[in-house]
């Protein structure tokens, strides 16, 4: 761990304005300058560094990076948990190692073929955390997930939904798991997804990151099953009647959320998964060139989502698709125009 860290700082140092990152450098999901050291310090039984992190955000209503770092937290204690362990016998009642610890319970419980049954099991206890966490959002974005895992009806889920919104109306990770709820409820209504997006994205302000949220939803159409290409690790265009339905509104999502990356600085690691996602999607639409453009704003910065989707190698699967639409780069003559729909011409062309 102290070592990913080092080279974590030292890629940083090397890519201010990337140009072309070696693979060599490329590092997968690297924490920020903030989550590093708690990360190092929970790997030697420390819990201390990851309170005052959690502290912190929660004193200070960072709810957007509270939310990825309980994330992060919760994934690390999956395997180390020792940290946890100590820090839960010595302050049980403490709000944030209460939101790491429903967090794992809900991870843990993920990937069981008896998932929805004990998840049920869960939910009231996640929920309790919750109904006494005050205006933080994060532990409702935990119960939304354990209820969506434990198949909770329309009126269940829209109960703990208004409590999630009523705390932060503009909250991405609620709106992602609202969205994935939505998506898992009614498969192939991605008209419905995109409304959903659509309306948080335009409601919320300029810099929120749920104005991402589009970008998800596009995400999901261009996946789903049904909708998905015959090779589902490819990055080849996805060309299928729902995606040319909603084609437009996917362009719109994409163009939205470069808008979005442009705000940020290059080798960002906040923005990191953003841009991920993004050139994924634009991969996916056929946007070659767009997808070169985020590729190389990523710096040395992979995020296992989206490129873990069926394959237990997202890092390779990364490197292959940057090697890929580097050597069309490289194959492009000077002076001739790319082809075809995939490369936009002006961002009103749809």
């Amino acid at each position: 761990m102290l070592r990913a860290f080092l080279r974590t700082t030292a890629a940083r140092a090397r890519s201010r304005t990337p140009r072309s990152v070696p693979d060599d450098d490329v590092l997968l999901d690297a924490p920020d300058d903030r989550l590093a050291p708690a990360l190092v310090a929970a790997a030697r039984g420390d819990y201390a560094p990851a309170a005052g992190l959690l502290s912190t955000t929660r004193e200070h209503a960072e709810w957007e990076h509270r939310d990825r770092y309980a994330t992060r937290l919760a994934a690390f204690a999956r395997s180390r948990a020792e940290w946890l362990d100590t820090w839960r016998a010595t302050a049980p009642d403490d709000p944030d190692a209460l939101l790491i610890a429903a967090r794992l319970a809900v991870h843990r419980r993920w990937d069981s073929p008896a998932r929805a049954e004990l998840l049920r099991q869960l939910v009231p206890a996640v929920v309790g955390a919750a109904e006494i966490s005050g205006p933080d959002p994060v532990p409702w974005r935990t119960a939304l997930d354990a209820a969506r895992g434990a198949r909770a009806g329309h009126a269940e889920f829209e109960r703990l939904w208004a409590q999630a919104v009523r705390r932060s109306a503009h909250h991405y990770g609620c709106h992602v798991a609202a969205l994935q709820y939505l998506a898992a409820s009614s498969p192939g209504a991605h008209g419905e997804c995109l409304d959903f997006a659509e309306t948080a994205a335009q409601d919320a302000p300029e810099d929120a990151l749920v104005r991402a949220l589009p970008l998800r939803a596009a995400f999901t159409c261009l996946t789903s099953t049904g909708t998905a290409t015959a090779n589902a690790t490819s990055t080849a265009p996805t060309t299928t009647a729902a995606v040319r339905t909603h084609r437009r509104r996917l362009d719109a999502a994409a163009d939205r959320a470069i808008a979005l990356s442009a705000a940020h600085p290059a080798a960002d690691p906040w923005t990191a998964e953003l841009r991920n996602l993004l050139a994924y999607v634009l991969l996916r639409l056929g946007r070659r060139q767009d997808a070169a453009e985020q590729l190389r704003l990523t710096g040395p910065y992979v995020t296992s989502f989206p490129w873990e989707r069926d394959t237990d190698d997202p890092l390779g699967h990364f490197l292959q698709a940057r090697a890929d639409v580097r050597a069309e780069a490289r194959a492009r003559a000077p002076g001739h125009p790319p082809r075809g729909r995939a490369e936009r011409s002006a961002p009103g062309d749809h």
